[in-house]
């Protein structure tokens, strides 16, 4: 590699910028805009030709010209400044123009004005520094120190134009106006690069804004808060806008403490509680190069002072250690296999980069520096020196670190003079690789890519010697979430990971280590979440739609009481962390139920969590033990609600999990609404009759009805009931201090009931009830006396409510009236009827739902054709349309009618058993489906997890279908089949009948 000026790439380009070059010399004005009135027009324009004639001035055109865009209009555009450059030499002339920026910018009152001098001053100054970077002048050092000299002196002139407009506009009280800086509170950090005094050419500046509220004057307290935020505020605009001199530096301000959730400009006392208290080590790495570089520097000082104890902590306990190793460790080193190659490779955050030998030297600053103030150092290479100079690091190790760190930062300065771009990324495709390498002074563009794998190369073995010793964080890839820019090797694995939106997984995870929420507010908390990040994301990028579940997970979080236990006990037991995931993003219903009752998870670890599921004689004790506590009605809701949804909830995660299944957990469902409905309804009317007292002989029962009453009841089913009562002839009202009318009573003792059980409260509702199967639906009211129901069945009910009637049962109540009821019941079902009429209307009210409802989908199991509906009309057209003569057939359970219809000789024995089986599987994939989708599955989005688990659940004892057009194929198949039944037994027979004499059509529920 040479040290002389690097020959143009593009020659067209150096000789058309020779052409400006001339061009400018000749039309040079009077005065050549540096005020010294020494020079005229002439003189620039004979210097200029002469230097462009000289072999010194020729080979420095051609190198700017010729290689970078951006300088070379530049160069063209400030010949004076280029004079006064080469004449004065660099370190003076650069000196005097910080010394006329800040002469010209003292009193300076104009925004405009000020905005418009100091980027003719940035401008100067970055033709001034390449040019001294290029030509060998000055060494990293010296450049990256005038670059961050020009910005800390643009910033500070920036800050005191704001104080004083502040101050004119009586905000502020300034104690010495005509140095506005002194005792102004305001504190502005430069941080990172420009606080370490390590800028690179086209870096962004990071800056943190505080305001010292204990030393802030202002005759509007109130507005303090504003007063600093404007200031803030308009400092970026100064520094960051384009206008038509370009900009100064953009500034970025995200380093501030909890930036989603601060104002730009945050008060010290709020600074001093955040790093107190969830301040993040990876916070610790920042302060160390934090530096005040503009407003108060006694406040500035004072401040920095305060952080030492966060900075620099004399203990760190293991889980600290391990956590600030995590701050780069996440990213996977690997000695000796290389898999880095040159083009595109990112020198500042990929493998063997640029950061990895800042975070050499910061991780171990974090660790020791504690207890020794030696390696309390900012700038990278001097700290890597003063570990080395206490035992920490090998020479040989700070040799090469430091010959690297030369080599790239030479490196990402030639990308960045090219077009004046933040980018740190070797160009992709060789004619540019091939242009850097010109550009750095190489013959051959191989020599230039042999020497940048090497050095790569042995920072990459340096870091991960440092390193090798813990274990990887990591899963897949890189999983870095400090900072606040999105790491490119973690957006690049959570892609791969199967995530939809990198950056939205980067935002919720930094969200975590930020402290937002009470379960990640300690420091131990968070620690422990440092070491379950990489774990977590990868279970749940094993569901259908990782980034949904990273959400659900997110909202868990949110609303947890505390995390350590949690924490701990996901690191204790991984599977735990494997079934939450799977939660999370594969059963929304349970996903809910967890996040609002985070506690069931201890539950889960009990050793019967997985056992079979109890029955309704195992299931009335313990329920009973646990309302046992209540000391009031409310109490009973609330206790109620709990009970019935922890049972869900692990009835939902055995579904989950495969140890049971939609069709097998209906029956358990059903008995839990059974045990707890009917408690609800004694303590109901007991709390009612406190008020309206009792019907002197009257009863009431409750009947279930749907699901419920055929005991087949989903995770997430509504429950239909209707309630009969019974009252002796002649009574005229209830003997309590206000008393009732039988039917208000019963009426609103109905209401109380469904209110009790509906009602939403911190456990969410217990069921929602649907009462439109009672007499005359919505318009008959809640309660109906015996005789009434029997009347209205005998004589006004559709047929479509006495199919309804087939799965009716009393659940609770007074025992010798449900013995009524249920006789009655039995009247309805077995009485004479019309064949055809039945027929008709079964086959009527069949076509009418699937006019409303249909689906060509076979997956909506309730609705497509040889579905649920279409099963449960069979066995319900069958018990109606035989129970006269066969009531032996009569069952609430839809697969034991078709069996018996098939016993009593009414049904082909091979049908019944096929629709029997097929009833079950619809009932096994539509629990499944009712966990693990918020609607109906739609066959085009189903994941490989997803197509597993509902493979699993439609055929239990089968393997798995490799793809899902497979399995969506057989259950087509399936559904044609039992479609094909329903039309043989119901709808070909009801098309051959000839037409009703009335055409009357009822009314669906």
């Amino acid at each position: 590699m040479t040290t002389t000026l690097p020959k143009p790439f593009d020659t067209g380009l150096a000789e058309r910028g020779l052409e400006r070059w001339r061009a400018e010399a000749a039309n040079a004005a009077d005065n050549d805009g540096n005020n010294d009135g020494d020079s005229t027009g002439d003189a620039l324009r004979a210097w200029a030709e002469a230097y462009a004639d000289s072999a010194e001035g020729r080979a420095l055109i051609d190198a700017v010209c010729g290689n970078s865009p951006y300088l070379g209009q530049i160069l063209t555009r400030e010949l004076p400044f280029v004079r006064e450059m080469v004449t004065r030499g660099y370190d003076d002339a650069f000196a005097t123009l910080l010394r006329r920026l800040e002469a010209d910018c003292a009193e300076e009152r104009n925004i405009d004005r000020l905005m418009t001098a100091l980027r003719i001053a940035k401008r100067r100054a970055a033709l001034l520094i390449a040019i001294a970077d290029i030509t060998g002048a000055w060494e990293l050092e010296a450049v990256t120190g005038a670059l961050s000299d020009i910005a800390e002196t643009s910033v500070r002139m920036a800050a005191n134009h704001l104080l004083r407009r502040a101050a004119e506009a009586g905000t502020l009280t300034l104690p010495e106006p005509q140095r506005p800086w002194v005792g102004s509170g305001l504190i502005v950090l430069g941080m990172g690069k420009l606080g370490a005094r390590e800028l690179n050419y086209s870096s962004d500046i990071d800056l943190i804004v505080l305001y010292d509220d204990a030393v802030v004057q202002t005759p509007q307290p109130d507005n303090l808060a504003r007063t600093f935020i404007r200031i803030a505020r308009d400092l970026v605009r100064i520094m960051d806008e384009r206008t038509k001199d370009g900009y100064v530096f953009r500034t970025d301000l995200r380093l501030r403490p909890d930036p989603g959730a601060t104002p730009l400009a945050v008060s010290v006392s709020a600074a001093e509680i955040y790093y107190g208290s969830v301040g993040q080590n990876w916070e610790r790495a920042a302060m160390i190069k934090a530096r005040p570089i503009a407003g108060d520097p006694e406040a500035g000082a004072h401040f920095l002072r305060f952080l030492e104890p966060f900075v620099w902590r004399r203990h760190l306990d293991f889980a600290a250690i391990q956590d600030i190793h995590s701050i780069k460790r996440q990213i996977n080193a690997h000695k000796g296999h290389r898999e880095v190659t040159v083009n595109g490779h990112d020198i500042k955050v990929g493998r063997g980069g640029i950061r990895e030998i800042e975070f050499f030297a910061q991780t171990q600053q974090l660790i020791f520096g504690g207890r020794d103030i030696r390696v309390r150092i900012a700038p990278t290479l001097l700290a890597n020196k003063a570990l080395c100079a206490v035992g920490r690091v090998p020479e040989a190790a700070v040799e090469e670190l430091e010959e690297a760190y030369r080599f790239l930062r030479r490196v990402e300065h030639r990308i960045q003079m090219t077009d004046d771009r933040q980018t740190h990324q070797i160009p992709a495709d060789d004619e540019g690789v091939a242009h850097l390498a010109t550009f750095l002074g190489y013959a051959q563009v191989e020599d230039f890519r042999a020497d940048l794998l090497a050095q790569l190369g042995r920072v990459e073995d340096r870091y991960a010697e440092l390193f090798e010793e813990a274990p990887s964080l990591s899963g897949p890839g890189n999983l870095v979430f400090t900072g606040t820019d999105d790491d490119p090797g973690t957006v690049k694995t959570l892609a791969g990971m199967g995530y939809r939106d990198p950056s939205r997984v980067i935002a919720v995870v930094s969200t975590w280590h930020r402290g937002r929420y009470r379960s990640t507010r300690s420091g131990r908390a968070r620690e422990l979440l440092t070491e379950l990040v990489p774990a977590m994301l990868n279970e749940l990028a094993k569901t259908p739609a990782p980034d949904d579940a990273l959400v659900k997970f997110d909202s868990f979080l949110e609303r947890l009481p505390a995390g350590v236990g949690l924490f701990s006990l996901f690191i204790a037991n991984p599977w735990l962390l494997a079934l939450v995931a799977e939660i999370m993003g594969t059963a929304p219903q349970l996903a809910e139920t967890l996040s609002r009752n985070p506690s069931l998870l201890d539950a889960v670890l009990s050793p019967d969590f997985f056992d079979p599921l109890p029955d309704a004689a195992g299931l009335t004790p313990e329920y009973q033990r646990f309302i046992a506590g209540a000391h009031n009605f409310e109490d009973v809701l609330t206790l109620s609600r709990r009970w019935t949804n922890d049972q869900r909830f692990r009835a939902g995660a055995h579904i989950l999990r495969g140890i049971t299944d939609g069709d097998h957990c209906g029956p358990f469902l059903a008995d839990l609404a059974d045990v707890v409905v009917p408690e609800l309804a004694a303590r109901v009317e007991e709390e009612f009759a406190t008020r309206h007292g009792r019907i002197p002989g009257g009863a009431w029962v409750v009947v279930a009805m749907g699901k419920l009453g055929s005991r087949q009841l989903t995770i997430t089913s509504d429950i239909d009931l209707i309630v009969v009562y019974e009252v002796p002839p002649g009574t005229r009202q209830s003997d309590g201090t206000k008393p009732l009318a039988p039917n208000e009573y019963y009426i609103k003792l109905t209401q109380r009931l469904t209110n009790a059980i509906t009602a939403p409260m911190a456990d969410g509702r217990l069921y929602e009830v649907d009462m439109r199967l009672r007499p005359s639906g919505n318009a008959g009211p809640l309660a109906t006396a015996l005789d009434a129901f029997t009347a209205y069945q005998a004589k006004d009910a559709w047929t479509w409510e006495h199919m309804a009637l087939t799965r009716a049962r009393v659940i609770g109540g007074d025992p010798p009236l449900g013995h009524k009821v249920e006789s009655a019941i039995r009247g309805v079902l077995t009485g004479p009827r019309d064949p055809a009429k039945v027929l008709r209307d079964v086959a009527d009210m069949r076509r009418r739902i699937d006019k409303e409802f249909g689906t060509a989908n076979p997956w909506n199991v309730k609705y497509a054709r040889g579905g649920l509906i279409d099963i449960e009309f069979t066995a319900q057209y069958l018990q109606l349309r035989h129970g006269h003569a066969h009531p032996e057939i009569l069952s609430i359970a839809t697969s034991r009618a078709l069996l018996n219809a098939a016993a009593a000789g009414l049904l082909a024995p091979e049908v019944a058993e096929e629709l029997a089986a097929t009833l079950k599987l619809w009932r096994r994939v539509q629990g499944f489906l009712r966990l693990t989708t918020d609607g109906v599955l739609d066959p085009r989005q189903v994941s490989p997890t997803l197509r597993e688990g509902l493979s699993r659940a439609a055929f239990p004892d089968e393997e798995p279908a490799v793809d899902f057009a497979a399995l969506d194929s057989r259950i087509r198949d399936i559904a044609a089949r039992a479609h094909r039944h329903f039309v043989a037994l119901v709808e070909e027979p009801a098309s051959r009948l000839p037409p009703p004499e009335t055409n009357e059509e009822a009314k669906l529920p």
